[in-house]
């Protein structure tokens, strides 16, 4: 009994004695080592998930992609190495936005300062559903031979996956962005197989072949696309503000493909984005002219893009086919209020046509859609031609003629 009370006596005196022992003593001095965590002050403060995204299978190809580089929105660590040869490994803790992160790299010389841009590991579902703005603290912890020597906190404000910036403004600098409007056109969604098959099931076309059958029948596969989009219904409607607090941020609010499609709702570049989207589906060469305060669509006539059309998207609005046929009377004519409104596309021909009830609405449709594909077609080419200058200069930023194959290498579609 004496031999068992000595030996739970000895253990408990064994513990105090490590219990009371002093800390081992750190073998780096946080302040010899200065770590520090930085995000892209270009940003200022601002996480934007559209440009996450839009370069996540950046293969920086393009012409565009040393600006795309240059303010991508990358974290940078910087620290001291405190020995040679020294193992550096930062852990960025889990957070809404992201998984656990880990970046390791050896530090060579003692004494030197090094500069890393970790990339993170991102939840890109998370990003691509972010509806309303928020914020989100993330935590570096930087460890120097599995020591753990300092901690680092940043608290960003995350965007909505709708907000492109346009431009951000630094250091006396403006960085464009408007490339980033690619990362909208989504010819990868699979609703549009299905919007395919209801275009040549309108009787326009007999097929979407590409470029396989010459010019014409190129613009008449893009008239189908415009038939589609006008008996859809899509208008004009403009939601281009968001609640971005940043002065130095020139952002617009951009519609989803499917969200153009569901609301039947668009702006400029909304509706470039949507026409974009099916033109690429189909093996055309879409091009999106952005210029101050307006955007709208060109495609190429031919595969080696020496022909250029044009077409003023917005022009869908100019008529509501859908509400016009809801107004039919028991005979299928339109009242003579609604038939005003689409009257002045018609020849005269056709006005007495259709009076004499020998024109049906459908073919009324198409007279008038073609009348407005027509408008559409030539309504932008004065201010195409009088900007080419500015279009082909890359210093007027507020010019861009964005070649959305072209810039595929930079920018995938946000899916």
């Amino acid at each position: 009994m004496n031999m068992k009370r000595s030996l739970l006596l000895g253990v408990a005196v064994a513990l105090l004695a490590v219990a009371c022992q002093s800390p081992r003593a750190k073998l780096f001095d946080p302040r010899q080592v200065s770590f520090t965590a930085q995000y892209n002050p270009l940003f200022d403060g601002q996480l934007y998930p559209s440009l996450i995204l839009g370069l996540n299978n950046s293969t920086h190809q393009n012409s565009s992609a040393n600006t795309a580089q240059q303010t991508a929105p990358e974290f940078t660590i910087t620290l001291t190495a405190p020995a040679d040869n020294a193992v550096l490994r930062v852990v960025v803790d889990s957070s809404a936005l992201n998984y656990v992160t880990i970046f390791q790299e050896i530090l060579p010389h003692r004494g030197q300062q090094y500069t890393f841009a970790p990339s993170l590991k991102w939840k890109y579902q998370v990003l691509r559903n972010l509806r309303h703005p928020g914020a989100v603290d993330l935590t570096f912890t930087c460890f120097i031979n599995d020591e753990e020597v300092d901690i680092k906190n940043l608290h960003l404000a995350y965007r909505t996956v709708n907000e492109c910036p346009l431009s951000l403004a630094y250091n006396g600098q403006t960085h464009d962005f408007r490339w980033l409007f690619a990362a909208y056109v989504n010819e990868d969604h699979p609703q549009i197989e299905q919007i395919l098959t209801d275009i040549v099931a309108q009787g326009n076309v007999s097929r979407l072949s590409g470029y396989q059958n010459g010019a014409q029948n190129v613009r008449d596969q893009v008239f189908a696309v415009w038939y589609y989009a006008l008996a859809r219904g899509i208008t004009y409607s403009s939601i281009s503000c968001t609640s971005n607090p940043s002065p130095r941020a020139n952002v617009q609010h951009i519609r989803f493909f499917d969200e153009v499609w569901a609301s039947r709702q668009a702006n400029c570049i909304d509706a470039c984005v949507f026409f974009a989207s099916i033109l690429r589906k189909i093996g055309l060469k879409p091009v999106i002219f952005v210029e101050p305060c307006h955007a709208y669509l060109g495609y190429y006539t031919d595969r080696n893009r020496k022909q250029l059309a044009l077409l003023e998207t917005t022009i869908t609005s100019w008529v509501d086919f859908p509400a016009l046929e809801r107004s039919l009377d028991e005979n299928g004519q339109l009242p003579e209020a609604q038939f005003e409104k689409v009257k002045k596309y018609l020849s005269e021909s056709d006005v007495e046509q259709y009076q004499a009830g020998r024109l049906d609405f459908d073919h009324l449709r198409r007279v008038v859609a073609k009348a407005l594909f027509d408008k559409a077609t030539e309504y932008d080419r004065e201010t195409y031609t009088a900007n080419q200058t500015n279009f082909a200069n890359p210093e007027v930023i507020t010019y861009q003629q964005l070649d959305i194959e072209q810039l595929r290498n930079l920018v995938q579609p946000i899916n």
